[in-house]
């Protein structure tokens, strides 16, 4: 029980027991790590803008995650198959994926992909960072612990930074100021989409490794990426002799290190690392997003952004930091109250919606 509690929901633990539990690792790994999760994940964002240059956003995601997670799952299942506790996935187990790759890959990632057909990279990036915010929420309107004081100032600051960047929308630079509200709008259910998969990836996780669990997500969100792809009328607009080069070389990027290289990166860290600094990504990947943006593809920054950008970051950190601090008793009740009954002791860990 105190292995699951652990890795279901370890702000409860204290510093002294968390630390306990992480193996030591080298200090150059750690920083490769670090690198692959901050850089890799934040240049994702812009990777998507460039994809869906001269690729339909639904079936190149949907390619994306049928591909990665492919390669995931079949790794998984072959590197298990030589433990002595392999266990193949279950019927139960397939159809929690599904839900899960739903809200993550299909409302998550699907929206945000789409909505980059309108939106800076950078702007996108920033409205997603807002996602701790709706775990939050999210978590306690379903019966989670109620947030203290530090979480709810940062609760109102980020969504405050939210609406002064959305508002934006309204008098920044675009050709169709309307289409842009609606991204924004598809970003923010998007971000909420995400943070219910990420609530439903802790409270009933696939039962097996982390990733075999990634795989059969990715692989259930690819499926449904790939129906909205058809309802969307991807196939009608896919023209591949028209593909640019670009668009290619960002689409190979995003499986290989967007889906395979970052998550493995993500993954040894929650081993090797304090839970809260491994999440420290969540403030760190807009940022980059924002950079990267503007240097390569000439996006524009406007001081609404960077002050928008500051608030968001602001907010997060204070809602991640409150992570070591959750230690009294009654926390510790609650979350063992919210467990699953089953042995559900090695959750995937979830992924950003780039």
């Amino acid at each position: 029980m105190a292995k699951a509690r652990l890795q279901l929901d370890p702000p409860v633990l204290s510093r002294a027991a968390a630390v306990s539990t992480i193996p030591q690792a080298s200090l150059a790994k750690i920083i490769l790590a670090f690198a692959a999760v901050y850089i890799v994940w934040g240049s994702t964002y812009l990777a998507i803008k460039y994809a869906i240059g001269t690729l339909p956003p639904f079936l190149m995601a949907s390619t994306r995650f049928l591909i990665a997670g492919a390669i995931l799952f079949g790794w998984g299942m072959l590197r298990d198959s030589k433990s002595e506790t392999t266990c193949r996935p279950t019927f139960k187990q397939w159809r929690r994926a599904l839900l899960i790759g739903a809200l993550l890959l299909l409302g998550g990632n699907g929206g945000v992909t789409w909505a980059e057909g309108y939106l800076s990279s950078g702007f996108a990036a920033l409205l997603i960072a807002s996602e701790p915010l709706m775990v939050v929420l999210l978590n306690w309107f379903t019966g989670g612990s109620k947030p203290n004081a530090k979480v709810t100032l940062g609760l109102f600051t980020g969504l405050a930074g939210v609406a002064l960047l959305v508002s934006g929308a309204f008098s920044g630079g675009t050709a169709n100021k309307s289409m842009s509200l609606i991204a924004a709008g598809v970003v923010i259910a998007a971000s909420l989409s995400w943070a219910g998969g990420s609530i439903a990836s802790i409270r009933r996780p696939v039962q097996t490794s982390p990733s075999v669990a990634s795989g059969m997500q990715m692989l259930c969100g690819g499926v449904l990426l790939f129906l909205m792809g058809i309802v969307h009328g991807d196939f009608a607009r896919l023209d591949l002799k028209q593909a640019s080069l670009a668009s290619i070389a960002a689409f190979l990027y995003l499986i290989v290190f967007g889906s395979i290289v970052a998550f493995t990166a993500y993954s040894w860290l929650l081993r090797n690392v304090s839970p809260a600094r491994a999440a420290t990504y969540a403030y760190v990947n807009p940022v980059v997003a924002v950079l990267l943006g503007w240097a390569i593809a000439s996006e524009p920054v406007t001081p609404r952004m960077l002050l928008a950008a500051t608030i968001i970051v602001a907010s997060v950190a204070l809602i991640t930091t409150y992570g070591k601090e959750a230690t009294n008793k009654e926390t510790q009740t609650q979350s063992l109250e919210q467990l699953p009954e089953s042995d559900d002791t090695d959750p995937c860990p979830t992924l950003p919606c780039a």
